[in-house]
């Protein structure tokens, strides 16, 4: 078996009044890129990456360096593969676009290898430990102009939040960063309020602060008792990071913006998070996803992925938290504080909710893991169509 042909597509849903915002950016559209890798036998794999920022440089890394080092080699050679690929560009690429790319053709390969085999990537990655993951609600946004009301904006917070419990969700993440820091605090307090005790509560700063700021914020949030705090500052400040983590009693997260086991390796061994967020369309794939895991592990560090994208990249998310090994000391499995979970974005996303043949679904208040060989998931292709805006392959 070998690699015949690998295409990719950029995907892309303007969201018109339906924009959203983090402390950051504006988020005007849903946006990514799929690859799609065939061998001569027919078998192919879907991967995804070209979530951050625009698609299309990930989209020529993969059209002109990458796969035309692909076609004709074995894909059961992922690691093998990997390392090549690797190798060959980190003199330029060691973060960032050339990562990204690797990390979609790497998703591809395991795709391929499930199916091949005829058993799945939670089994190659491990084994399945469970078929169902506990998730939690990634909302409340910034929205239009109506953060600029606080009045308006914390009744609509509480039912969104109230929304969220309704559905099933025992935990919301909420973002923060964008207004002064007794405004975003009134947002978590006014979200803890409604939504009672027994929910937890994270919060996302998309790296909104300097280190003092963040404390100060942090100080706040230990009133409302939330959970974790990711990304309080930008992600180059090890300092920063350790900072905070040393001033607060709550637990750190990071690691979205972080890039293969080397760049882990620095962010843990420095002391800078609790929690480890790589995402797996982003950091290297999931052969890279494995080292940083077990890595994490080691040093008592607790892996939550981060998941955004399309339906692929949560079919991977999930594949990758069904193998999660429970840790040693587990003798009851507890929702965060040693059972994994998955991050679910509550935004309209026609990428993750259209695109593929058999939609991923919540039952009994936890995501369903998809089952079948490789990644367990298929696209259709009417939707690919509808949402394609530039295709590119090699053979």
């Amino acid at each position: 078996m070998y690699i015949k042909k690998v295409e990719t597509f950029i995907l892309r849903v303007p969201l018109g009044e339906k924009c959203f915002f983090s402390s950051q950016c504006a988020f005007p559209e849903r946006n990514s890129l799929l690859v799609r890798i065939e061998t001569d036998n027919g078998i192919y794999g879907w991967g995804e990456g070209g979530q951050y920022g625009p698609a299309e440089p990930v989209q020529a890394c993969i059209e002109y360096v990458l796969a035309p080092k692909l076609i004709g080699r074995d894909p059961l050679d992922k690691g093998i593969l990997w390392h090549e690929m690797y190798n060959y560009t980190k003199d330029f690429g060691q973060k960032g676009t050339y990562i990204e790319a690797i990390s979609a053709i790497d998703i591809a390969l395991w795709d391929i290898c499930g199916k091949a085999l005829k058993i799945s990537v939670a089994q190659l990655m491990g084994g399945r430990q469970r078929d169902s993951l506990e998730m939690y609600a990634t909302g409340c946004y910034y929205r239009g102009d109506q953060y600029l009301d606080l009045g308006k904006t914390l009744e609509e917070l509480r039912k969104e939040a109230a929304g969220y419990v309704d559905a099933g969700f025992k935990m919301l993440k909420v973002k923060i960063g964008l207004l002064s820091v007794v405004n975003d605090a009134k947002r978590v307090k006014a979200i803890r309020d409604t939504v009672g005790d027994e929910v937890g509560i994270f919060v996302d700063c998309n790296h909104a602060y300097n280190a003092h700021t963040a404390v100060r914020m942090g100080k706040y949030l230990e009133e409302s008792n939330v959970l974790f705090m990711e990304e309080p500052v930008i992600p180059e400040d090890r300092e920063g990071y350790r900072f905070v983590r040393e001033k607060l009693n709550i637990a750190i997260a990071g690691g979205e913006a972080e890039y293969t086991l080397y760049g882990f390796r620095d962010f843990i061994t420095a002391g800078c998070i609790d929690i480890a967020q790589p995402d797996i369309t982003v950091c290297g794939g999931l052969t890279e996803f494995l080292r940083i895991r077990d890595f994490a592990t080691a040093y008592g560090v607790t892996v939550i992925p981060h998941a955004w994208g399309s339906g692929i990249a949560m079919a991977v998310a999930l594949s990758a938290l069904s193998s999660m090994p429970l840790e040693p000391h587990t003798a009851h499995p507890i929702a965060f504080q040693n059972e994994p979970m998955i991050e679910y974005d509550r935004n309209f996303n026609p990428l993750r909710d259209e695109l593929l043949v058999k939609n991923i679904s919540i039952e009994d208040g936890k995501v369903k893991a998809p089952q079948g060989p490789g990644l367990g998931v298929d696209i259709d292709r009417n939707v690919l169509e509808k949402y394609c805006d530039k295709r590119s392959y090699r053979e």
